[in-house]
C-alpha cells in the first residue's frame, strides 16, 4: 500500500482531513483494503479518532462513494452544457465524461458500484446516486419530447442506456477494450451503435 503523506487539519475539520485522506489511500492503491486504524495514522490522528465522525468503515466507505456520485455528476452536467446543441451531441458528451470519469478515478468508480457502499442503508449516498442517474432520466425524457428518442418505456431506455455506458467504463478501467477484439475506437463505435437503436425506426410500444 502507498504511503500517504500525513494531512495537518484545523480543529474542526477533522472529518474532512479523513475523508481526504481516505480518498487519496483508494486512488493511490484503487482499492479500499485499508482499515480505519490506517486511516488515521496516516492522517496523523489516533485510532479512535474516526469514531467521532464515522461509526465504523462502511460509514466511511459511504461517503466517499457519495462524494463520487457527486463528483460524476458534476462532471457529466458539466460535459452535456458545453458546446452542444442536440440531445444526441448530450447523451455522447455525458456518457464520454461518465467512462473519463471511471478511468481517472477507477478505484473510487469500482467503489460505487460495489456492495461495500449500501445504497440501501445510506440515504444520503441513495440519493446521491439517484440524482446522478436523474441525469439521465431527464436527457432520455428531453429527446423523448422532441422526437430525438424513440417513444418507448423511459426505464428501459435508461436500463440500456446504463447498462451500456457502465459496462463500458468497467471495461475500460480492466484494460479490456483492447483494439484486436473491438477496434481502435470501441467506446464512440458502441455509443454510436446504442444511439442508432434509440433513435431509428417506429416503436409499437405506448409512451410511458
Amino acid at each position: 500500500m502507498s504511503e500517504t503523506t500525513n494531512r495537518p487539519y484545523h480543529h474542526g475539520d477533522l472529518r474532512r482531513a479523513l475523508i481526504d485522506t481516505a480518498l487519496a489511500m483508494l486512488a493511490a492503491d484503487q482499492n479500499w483494503a485499508f482499515t480505519l486504524r490506517e486511516v488515521a495514522r496516516r492522517t496523523g490522528v489516533s485510532h479512535a479518532a474516526p469514531y467521532k465522525h464515522f461509526r465504523d468503515k462502511e460509514a466511511l466507505l459511504c461517503e466517499l462513494a457519495r462524494i463520487g456520485f457527486v463528483q460524476l455528476g458534476q462532471s457529466m452536467t458539466q460535459a452535456m452544457v458545453s458546446g452542444t446543441f442536440s440531445v444526441r451531441e448530450k447523451f455522447l458528451a455525458g456518457a464520454q465524461a461518465c467512462i473519463e470519469f471511471a478511468l481517472h478515478n477507477p478505484g473510487l468508480y469500482r467503489l460505487m458500484f460495489s456492495s461495500d457502499a449500501d445504497k440501501t442503508v445510506d440515504s444520503q449516498l441513495h440519493d446521491a446516486a439517484m440524482s446522478t442517474f436523474g441525469l439521465l432520466l431527464q436527457l432520455l425524457e428531453e429527446g423523448q419530447r422532441d422526437g430525438s428518442f424513440r417513444a418507448v418505456a423511459i426505464n428501459a431506455q435508461a436500463a440500456a442506456s446504463w447498462a451500456q455506458v457502465h459496462g463500458l467504463a468497467m471495461l475500460a478501467i480492466s484494460n479490456q477494450l483492447l483494439e484486436e477484439k473491438v477496434g481502435a475506437a470501441p467506446i464512440s463505435a458502441a455509443l454510436e451503435v446504442l444511439l442508432d437503436g434509440m433513435c431509428c425506426g417506429v416503436s409499437t410500444q405506448q409512451k410511458p
